[in-house]
């Protein structure tokens, strides 16, 4: 039965961590979650994306963003995107719910892990790194405004040991490692994807048992490319996986492939009614044409946005999202802009799904609109043989 007063909590601060955050609610429906799904969000998320999520959530909540700003330890991690995590915080302010579970957005939930919620609070899972520590990707909590305003406060007067949540969470609950040992989740609750080979054997005896697997690091599942004819990644995506990690990539990309590809597509055609073959833009940056005429010319009209905006009357792809080849934002004034595409067209005769990401942060004031310029790109290409 559904249980309303509890919930599953994750966090997406870009459109990009979107795409994790919408696998893992769809992971978790598909497991029969019978607690609420609520995604925090920041003002970087687009509206667009806003709609996507809450096909899958229940609740999209708007959250601001909190940067730890600890540039010497997160430098020492080579992970300044970390710094962002801390808005993870906000969880805590969600008193609605009596008992909370957060998973980070780069995690997939493999079977029903509603038991979770017979933990109290701080339950969280060994880190592979460091075992004393707890992995601040799965934790079971209670949602508390005292609770939240002591870590607001904590974090100023003692930062983070690793400049993000988990440094920050490990030293406000110092006694994780030993005053109770039923706060420690076994690991097939948050198992970490990239380390399942340093311990073969083990993984091989309980490796079946795992409920929730982590993608720890930089790679994430949306950095490597995906043939969704095959139904595996390649391993020209992001480096070379080892055979359990390309079993979860997989797993990742085949709930991607079949349940989030076609909710995109089914919510833009509901909203703007897009013929097959033209370009389609999430958040505005494109519109599909109305008529031959009006794609003939390059532009077309869209009654809800207002201006007119370019678009593309090749019938060879169909693209959602944001891309190189179109208006700058200078002649594309809508706002709404997400810094991700999904293109669907012929890429060679392989059948292929990419994403495609770069290290600054999107800007679509400064760069203009789908220009890559160092910027964030997502991109999804497939393309039938």
């Amino acid at each position: 039965m559904p249980v309303s007063d509890q919930a599953f909590v994750t966090l997406a601060t870009n459109d990009v961590y979107c795409q994790g955050a919408l696998v893992l609610g769809q992971s978790l429906r598909e497991h029969r979650a019978t607690r609420r799904l609520v995604v925090l969000v920041t003002p970087q998320v687009s509206n667009p994306l806003r709609v996507i999520l809450s096909r899958v959530f229940d609740e999209v909540i708007e959250v601001n963003l909190i940067d730890s700003a600890d540039y010497v330890h997160l430098a020492f991690l080579k992970r300044p995107d970390l710094g962002i995590t801390l808005t993870k915080l906000h969880c805590w302010t969600l008193t609605r719910y009596s008992k909370c579970v957060f998973l980070d957005a780069d995690t997939l939930v493999l079977s029903n892990i509603d038991e979770l919620f017979d933990r109290r609070e701080f339950s969280a899972a060994p880190d592979p790194g460091w075992p004393d520590c707890f992995n601040s990707g799965v934790f079971v909590f209670q949602p508390s405004l005292e609770t939240h305003s002591l870590l607001l406060q904590h974090a100023t007067d003692h930062g983070s040991f690793d400049g993000a949540d988990q440094g920050l969470l490990n030293s406000f609950f110092s006694n994780w490692s030993t005053a109770d040992i039923q706060k420690h989740l076994p690991f097939i609750y948050n198992l970490s994807s990239n380390t399942t080979y340093t311990y073969s054997p083990a993984f091989k005896q309980f490796g079946s048992s795992a409920k929730v697997v982590h993608f720890l690091g930089s790679s994430k599942p949306w950095n490597y490319k995906y043939n969704p004819q095959t139904g595996s990644v390649l391993e020209e995506g992001s480096g070379r996986a080892d055979q359990h990690q390309t079993s979860f990539l997989n797993q990742w990309w085949g709930i991607y492939h079949r349940s989030i590809l076609p909710l995109c597509e089914d919510i833009w055609n509901k909203d703007h009614h897009s013929p097959p073959g033209h370009t389609a833009h999430l958040g505005g940056a494109g519109v599909p044409c109305s008529s031959a005429a009006a794609a003939a010319e390059g532009s077309c009209a869209n009654p809800a946005e207002g201006p007119r905006q370019a678009c593309s009357a090749d019938a060879s792809e169909r693209i959602m999202g944001v891309e190189e080849d179109i208006p700058t934002q200078a002649a594309c004034p809508s706002e709404e802009v997400s810094p991700f595409a999904l293109r669907m067209g012929n890429e060679g005769s392989v059948s292929l799904v990419t994403m495609e990401m770069g290290d600054a942060p999107w800007n679509p004031r400064t760069w203009g609109v789908g220009r890559r310029m160092g910027g964030t790109r997502l991109q999804v290409a497939l393309a039938p043989v």
